[in-house]
């Protein structure tokens, strides 16, 4: 939901990215390791749960629900799961579509004809991001009032005076706008409030017990708080109003819930198969109420939240029936390298776990001059630049934002909120070579020369 920092990586490295041949073992206290020194090391607060055929393979929880209160994460622990709510969104959508009560080319002039566009924008551009409004959690006002609570007219009026981003159907953004109204549209046409919608329709149907609409954090029920790490110690961060999100990113829930809800919406306990194949259909790289991660030969189908302190991903292999959910309520590095840590070690793909004990140093804007330069790679199409800005070296790609790049060593570099290390070779003198480096990321590695 919140707006955070994006950057453009030159890789499309997405969750679960890994050899996903299925294993009947694991190296299970390999996976204990891993997370243990992300705990240890203060880069993750967080529990995993996977799943094969409906049944646990794995869990594990780190860190504190609660700082202040030392309440340890557990698997009882409920977590803010920000933009996954579309999901289940999503689900109730449908749900209503083959009751006959919607459709996907309804027009939203017929819930809230003061949008502007609405008689062009249907339900399907609005479950698929192309609708072309505007997403609020963008604008810089948000930050101002997204502790406050806010009625469902205010919303409405705060969405209409936004300006639309483009024609309806033309093209996919990513807009939360889409799902607070669809989460609106679902409470008109049921005549009931969404969190009863949600007991009614998802988790009282396939006993999700922690999974609802969220309010205020209270921890002595085992919610957890959310947290950010900064000058050496893990700071609460400001919540949210849940009257904001509404069905674009309000509910809470635990790892497990995750899993057994995704398990149960792809194996037809929720929808039929053709509402399934809807919320897939992929356009933009977006589907209807579902994103695709494509791998090697390999699909999953999930989507990933950030709220608050809180970001989560969710994901479901359809051909070996895995589930899998990560949610973390405070993260110092980049949850997509855990989430792959974490799915290389279960799915037996080499591995090794980082060495989070490493220190930043310092070089002046001299030594960081030796490496600039253009550089190439004969494995990917796309070029990096490296340019010093004062005692700051910085990459970009072609065509894509520049990142700062942190030195570890005299050797690697790393952008760590994308995942990214570049690591410069040494010559046989062992001193370092600055005509080349390899750009690792995502368990993947590509070699570069300067041109």
């Amino acid at each position: 939901m919140k707006k955070i920092f994006k950057t453009l990586i030159f890789l499309l490295l997405v969750f679960f990215s890994a050899n996903l041949k299925a294993q009947d073992t694991f190296d299970k206290n390999k996976l204990d390791d891993y997370l243990n020194q992300l705990e240890k090391n203060n880069k993750a607060m967080c529990g995993v749960t996977i799943t094969k055929d409906g049944k646990l393979v794995y869990e594990n929880y780190i860190g504190f629900a609660s700082v202040e209160d030392q309440i340890k994460n557990s698997g009882s622990t409920k977590f803010r799961i920000g933009s996954i709510t579309k999901v289940f969104t999503a689900t109730m959508i449908f749900q209503l579509i083959e009751e006959g009560k919607l459709s996907l080319e309804t027009k939203l002039s017929e819930f809230y004809p003061e949008i502007q566009n609405s008689k062009k924008i249907t339900i399907s551009d609005m479950l698929s991001h192309r609708s072309g409004i505007h997403n609020f959690t963008n604008d810089e006002d948000y930050q101002q009032y997204m502790t406050s609570k806010k009625t469902k007219q205010e919303m409405v009026e705060l969405i209409s005076k936004l300006k639309p981003d483009f024609k309806p159907g033309s093209q996919t953004a990513y807009s939360n706008s889409n799902y607070v109204l669809l989460g609106y549209i679902i409470e008109k046409i049921t005549n009931s409030i969404y969190a009863k919608e949600l007991k009614k329709r998802i988790t009282g149907k396939i006993g999700l017990t922690n999974t609802y609409y969220g309010g205020k954090i209270d921890t002595e029920a085992n919610e957890a708080a959310s947290y950010k790490f900064q000058a050496g110690k893990w700071v609460l961060q400001s919540e949210t109003d849940m009257s904001i999100p509404h069905g674009a990113g309000a509910i809470v829930s635990t790892t497990e819930d995750l899993t057994v809800f995704i398990t149960a919406l792809f194996n037809g306990k929720l929808l039929s198969e053709n509402s399934l194949e809807q919320m897939k259909d992929i356009k933009g790289g977006l589907g209807k109420g579902l994103a695709q991660f494509t791998f090697k030969d390999k699909t999953a189908y999930g989507y990933n939240g950030a709220i608050d302190g809180f970001v989560s991903s969710l994901g479901y292999f359809p051909d070996e029936n895995i589930a899998a959910s990560l949610i973390a309520n405070g993260v110092d590095y980049n949850l997509n390298d855990i989430a792959i840590g974490l799915l290389s070690i279960y799915f037996n793909v080499p591995f090794d776990i980082p060495d989070f004990t490493a220190k930043e140093i310092n070089f002046n804007a001299e030594e960081l001059k030796n490496y600039e330069g253009l550089f190439s790679s004969k494995k990917i199409p796309l070029k990096i630049t490296l340019s010093v800005e004062g005692k700051q070296l910085y990459g970009q790609a072609t065509g894509q934002q520049s990142f700062p790049l942190t030195p570890f060593s005299k050797t690697e570099f790393r952008f760590e909120i994308a995942g990214i290390v570049i690591e410069f070779a040494k010559d046989n003198e062992g001193k370092v070579d600055y005509k080349s480096f390899t750009l690792k990321q995502g368990g993947q590695e590509f070699p570069f020369k300067k041109e």
